[in-house]
């Protein structure tokens, strides 16, 4: 059995906008993400990072490129390939306000994805959903409950069970903790990071905190409009930061010791982002970048890998 549970090669996602016009959201990523692993996706807004994972699980379908799931290329085109798909990949959404029916109780939110995929008789189905309820730290009582009756930090707990209802491998973490409260995110954290050892879960988990993204990631990522621009172990991003990009998006990162974050050099990007509609050609991020020259402005880097294990997309980093 192969140590790639899910991969992308030259993944695209466009949408039509008006007329010919196609947005960019997704632009030519090849990720691989490892059994077992949280691979965190960080960038600005609108980067594409909730794209590419709702791609990755089938909700959009790829313009272009392939997704590969234990070896072998999805096809997701159908209804009945994307059914059966829906069973391995799963996803815990932002906003636990809006990703939860109102109409529906608790109980019936989490065993829905048994019922719609057959699973279990009716008695088993209810002591599965007793049995997540406890494990996210809600209590059995709440299952005749409505949404609307919980705080968000509960509701996120009540999402998270939901997705796993159906014993998924591979769950996209769509920046689950950004619309809780401070005191409530390390919680979230500390559950999903608890559930990953027990059930032997995939992540990917997409945030904009990039203190929390080292502390649960095995390894990240940092998408720069739709493209994937650094890729390396949470240790070494952190430590040896390559793409021009990445370092002004890290030296943005607050250091709690007001001596050092006083001394701490911080770089800031001029201009801004271009349209996800008329990509500049060459590098995306070459209207930005203090170093680009004329090759940036000219041809696309590729993603390659410069140091074991440490992929970059830039022209004017060597290979150590």
């Amino acid at each position: 059995m192969s140590d790639i549970l899910i991969k992308t090669e030259n993944l695209s996602k466009y949408f039509k906008v008006s007329g010919s016009r196609m947005l960019h959201a997704v632009e030519n990523v090849s990720l691989e993400i490892r059994r077992g692993e949280t691979l965190g996706l960080v960038g600005e807004s609108g980067c594409g990072k909730s794209t590419l994972g709702r791609t990755m699980i089938g909700i959009y379908r790829p313009t272009k490129g392939k997704l590969i799931y234990e070896d072998k290329e999805l096809d997701l085109s159908s209804k009945r390939n994307r059914f059966q798909f829906t069973k391995k990949a799963q996803i815990v959404f932002q906003d636990p306000y809006a990703s939860l029916d109102p109409r529906m109780t608790v109980g019936s939110i989490i065993q829905e994805g048994m019922v719609i995929h057959g699973m279990y008789d009716p008695k088993k189905r209810k002591d599965r959903m007793e049995e997540l309820l406890d494990i996210v730290g809600l209590n059995r009582e709440h299952e005749n409950r409505f949404p609307h009756e919980f705080s968000g930090g509960q509701r996120q707990r009540i999402g998270i069970a939901r997705s796993l209802a159906i014993e998924p491998e591979f769950i996209v973490c769509d920046e689950p903790i950004s619309a809780l409260d401070v005191s409530i995110q390390a919680q979230i954290i500390n559950l999903l990071h608890k559930l990953q050892e027990q059930m032997k879960l995939t992540y990917l988990f997409i945030a904009h905190d990039l203190n929390i993204v080292k502390y649960i990631s095995d390894r990240i990522a940092v998408m720069y409009l739709g493209s994937v621009v650094e890729l390396a172990s949470s240790e070494n991003l952190y430590k040896n930061t390559l793409h021009p990009y990445s370092k002004a998006l890290l030296s943005a990162v607050p250091i709690p010791d007001p001596e050092l974050e006083m001394k701490k050099h911080r770089q800031i990007l001029t201009g801004d982002v271009p349209s996800p509609i008329h990509r500049p050609k060459g590098c995306a991020f070459s209207s930005r970048c203090p170093l680009a020259c004329d090759i940036c402005r000219r041809e696309e880097p590729v993603l390659r890998e410069v140091m074991p294990d440490h992929f970059v997309a830039c022209h004017l980093v060597e290979k150590q």
